[in-house]
């Protein structure tokens, strides 16, 4: 990473970056059997949390196939329950894609992270999220209520913009945001074909990626694109990001 460059601004990833989910069952029990009574599923909740489960099968092949995203209630009107009552799932759209994204696990923020927001902030560096993820409530709804939001100026996810990364559009829409250059920026990611494709196509000036604990296996890169500086500890950003004032 060139050390010698001032940076201006930082993207974060969210999932497996910024954000890591637990593993709680009884939390996740409880957001299956929330999602079905939302719902007015009909059913016990379990088959009816494996029915939609099915269902999302399709819609990730065409989101991961287009780089596309689905805004809440088109996701769950015409994909996940266009045999239930639209009226209805018009009205708890945004609760079903929140219930749905808590089946998966217990959200909470990385070990180091709230330390490098307030450092990076205290730094004079603007700061961003690019997310690819469903639900258009959750993520800010999240910074709000863990006192986060003012240190961001940029949240763009995908459910919003409805492009997801690796396209180059989604960095392009957050640099206009924090009115800085792209070769001015910095992103914080853990995934080597989605994060580090865009960003470099966008023209992103560096690329930390972070070795998730949530990672199965050691991170590889393999492709001809290569991050300017693999952690392993969150709190290594504020090694490499230096004081801007």
């Amino acid at each position: 990473m060139d050390m010698t460059k001032r940076y201006k601004a930082v993207f974060f990833d969210l999932g497996g970056t910024l954000r890591i989910a637990l593993l709680d069952e009884p939390y996740m029990k409880h957001a299956r059997r929330k999602m079905a009574e939302i719902a007015g599923a009909g059913m016990p909740y379990e088959e009816f949390y494996q029915l939609v489960e099915q269902r999302y099968e399709p819609y990730r092949k065409w989101a991961l196939g287009e780089n596309k995203e689905s805004g809440d209630e088109e996701l769950w009107c015409k994909w996940l329950l266009p045999d239930y009552d639209p009226a209805r799932i018009r009205q708890v759209c945004h609760e079903l894609s929140f219930q749905y994204r808590q089946c998966k696990g217990r959200r909470v923020l990385v070990d180091g992270g709230a330390e490098v927001i307030r450092g990076l902030h205290q730094r004079g560096y603007r700061l961003g999220i690019i997310s690819n993820l469903i639900g258009e409530n959750e993520v800010p709804d999240w910074l709000e209520e863990d006192g986060l939001s003012q240190y961001f100026d940029s949240v763009i996810l995908s459910s919003v913009c409805h492009v997801r990364k690796p396209c180059a559009g989604i960095y392009r829409l957050a640099c206009q945001e924090l009115g800085v250059a792209p070769a001015d920026c910095v992103s914080v990611a853990d995934n080597v074909k989605r994060d580090l494709a865009g960003a470099a196509e966008a023209g992103i000036g560096a690329n930390i990626l972070f070795d998730s604990p949530e990672k199965k296996h050691p991170v590889v890169v393999t492709g001809p694109v290569r991050p300017d500086a693999v952690i392993q500890d969150f709190r290594e950003i504020l090694t490499l990001l230096p004081p801007l004032k």
